[in-house]
C-alpha cells in the first residue's frame, strides 16, 4: 500500500496529501499485467484513478481502462529501452530526485513531516522514488529514439490546418510583443557593506560552532531554501550562478565560503556533500535594500530617455543598445521573449503585475512611464516598455499562428509514428493481462494475444 501512496505523491503531492490516510486500505494489491520483463500492479491503476478524483476530475466509466492502457504503453517503451541498452545516468536520476524531494519538502513544510507522512527516513523515501524516476526517463529517451528525428514540412502544416474542423480551432488569447529598457537602481556602497558585515557576522558564528541550517532559517532571504535550512539540493555547475558554482565547488565538505556575490545577491555557502560533478549546498542569501532616492534617480533617467524617444531624438532600439542593463535583451532591440518557447508573443499572464497595468492601456508604438518591478532573479529593477504589437484574441490561423500550428502538426505526426511502433512492437513482445481489466476495450487490440 505504500507503493500506492508513493505513486500518488510522485504524480501530485500538492493535491493528494489530504487523501493519504484514507488511501491506506484502499486496495489489496495484485498483478494485472506483464509486458516483457515489466509488471503492472493494481495499485498503479488505483493510484492514478484516485489522483484524478483528488484533482476534481470526474472519471468516466472507462477511466481505469484508459489508465491501464497508458501504463501498458509505458511498460512497452521501458522494456524496449532496456532491450536496446538505452540508459539514463545515475546523475540525471539524482538531479531530478533531488529537485522532487525539495519540492515535496516545500509542500509539507519539512523533511521531518515528509518522513512522518511515509513512515520512512528521507534516504528510504529517495530509494523508493529513484526507480520511478529512472523508468520515466527511460520512457522519454525511448520516445525520442523513435520520433526524435521526425521533421515537418510547410505543406504538411498547411494540410494539417485544412484538416481541422473550423469549429474546433483553438482560440488564441490576446498576445503582446514588447520591448524594454531596463535600469538597475544604484545601491549606495554603505548599504552593500552593511549586508556584507551581517553575513560576516553570521559566518563567524557558524565557524564558532553555531548551526548553519538554523541561521539560514532565521536570516536567509531565500525563503524557499530557508525552510530547509538553506539547502538547495544537488546541482551541477551549469545549474548554478557562475560565481556561486565557483565558490561551492572549491569548498571541502562542511566548509563555509567567504562572501559570494551572484545575480541574486550576496551569499555565504556551506558544502554539504559532493558527488562527482554535482554538489549539495546550503546558503544564506541577503540583498541590500534599495533606497527610495535610488529608485527616484533611476525613474528620472528613464523619464528623460522616454521623452527623447517620444520626440524622435533617438529610436527605442538605439536607446536599448546604449542604456539597457538587461543582458538578455540588450542585443535584440529590447525584445522580450519566452525562454522556453522562444516566442516574442506573450500573454498578459507572462508579465509582472506592474507591467500588466500598462499593457492594458498602451497602444502599439506607445511607451510607458517608468515601472518599478522585479526581474526573474527577484531583484528590484526599473524599466520602460514599448508595446510593439498587440494581437487580439482570435481563432488560430496560418498567418498569425504558424509556429503553434507547426508544433501541433509535428506532434500529431510523431504520435502517428509512435502508434505504428506500438502496434508493431506488440506483435513480438511477451504480453499477458490478468483480472477483469482484461475485458477493457483498448485502443490497441494487440494487448490481448490469441490463446492467452
Amino acid at each position: 500500500m505504500k507503493r500506492l501512496l508513493r505513486r500518488l505523491v510522485f504524480n501530485g503531492v500538492v493535491f493528494l496529501l489530504p487523501y493519504a490516510v484514507s488511501a491506506q486500505s484502499y486496495v489489496l494489491d495484485r498483478l494485472v499485467a506483464v509486458v516483457g520483463d515489466e509488471i503492472i500492479l493494481q495499485s498503479d491503476i488505483e493510484g492514478q484513478y484516485l489522483q484524478m478524483r483528488a484533482q476534481g476530475m470526474i472519471p468516466g466509466p472507462d477511466a481505469k481502462c484508459q489508465i491501464f492502457e497508458s501504463l501498458l504503453e509505458q511498460k512497452l517503451l521501458v522494456a524496449q529501452a532496456k532491450a536496446d541498452s538505452i540508459e539514463v545516468t545515475d546523475n540525471s536520476v539524482q538531479i531530478e530526485l533531488d529537485q522532487r524531494m525539495s519540492y515535496f519538502v516545500s509542500i509539507v513544510g519539512s523533511e521531518k513531516a515528509l518522513e512522518e507522512y511515509f513512515g520512512k527516513s528521507i534516504l528510504e523515501i529517495k530509494d523508493d522514488f529513484r526507480e520511478l524516476i529512472r523508468e520515466k526517463q527511460l520512457t522519454e529517451k525511448m520516445k525520442d529514439k523513435i520520433t526524435g528525428s521526425v521533421k515537418i514540412t510547410p505543406s504538411e502544416v498547411k494540410e494539417f490546418y485544412r484538416s481541422l474542423p473550423k469549429d474546433s480551432l483553438p482560440v488564441i488569447p490576446v498576445q503582446y510583443e514588447v520591448q524594454q529598457i531596463v535600469v538597475n537602481p544604484e545601491i549606495p556602497e554603505e548599504l552593500i557593506l552593511d549586508v556584507k558585515d551581517r553575513l560576516l557576522s553570521l559566518r563567524k558564528r557558524i565557524l564558532n560552532g553555531e548551526s548553519f541550517a538554523t541561521l539560514a532559517v532565521l536570516y536567509s532571504e531565500d525563503k524557499e531554501s530557508a525552510m530547509r535550512g538553506g539547502e538547495i539540493g544537488f546541482m551541477a555547475k551549469s545549474d548554478l550562478d557562475p560565481e556561486y558554482a565557483k565558490a561551492a565547488f572549491s569548498l571541502k565538505e562542511n566548509g563555509v565560503s567567504s562572501i559570494v556575490e551572484s545575480e541574486f545577491g550576496f551569499h555565504i555557502i556551506q558544502l554539504i556533500e559532493r558527488k562527482g560533478d554535482r554538489v549539495n549546498t546550503r546558503h544564506i542569501l541577503m540583498k541590500p535594500k534599495v533606497p527610495a532616492d535610488a529608485i527616484e534617480k533611476a525613474k528620472g533617467r528613464l523619464d528623460t530617455l522616454a521623452r527623447y524617444i517620444r520626440n524622435d531624438s533617438i529610436s527605442f532600439e538605439q536607446a536599448v543598445f546604449r542604456y539597457t542593463m538587461d543582458v538578455n535583451t540588450a542585443l535584440n532591440g529590447g525584445l522580450v521573449f519566452n525562454k522556453q518557447t522562444g516566442s516574442s508573443l506573450l500573454t498578459l499572464e507572462e508579465f509582472t503585475p506592474e507591467e500588466r497595468v500598462w499593457l492594458e492601456k498602451l497602444k502599439p508604438g506607445e511607451i510607458s512611464d517608468p515601472i518599478v518591478t522585479k526581474n526573474d532573479k527577484q531583484k528590484t529593477v526599473l524599466k520602460i516598455i514599448r508595446l510593439k504589437r498587440k494581437v487580439e484574441e482570435h481563432k488560430a490561423n496560418l498567418d498569425m499562428d504558424y509556429v503553434m500550428l507547426q508544433n501541433a502538426a509535428l506532434s500529431q505526426k510523431k504520435n502517428k509514428i509512435l502508434e505504428d511502433w506500438i502496434r508493431e512492437k506488440q506483435k513480438n513482445t511477451f504480453i499477458q493481462l490478468f483480472g477483469p481489466l482484461k475485458q477493457c476495450q483498448f485502443h490497441y487490440s494487440g494487448w490481448i494475444k490469441s490463446g492467452v
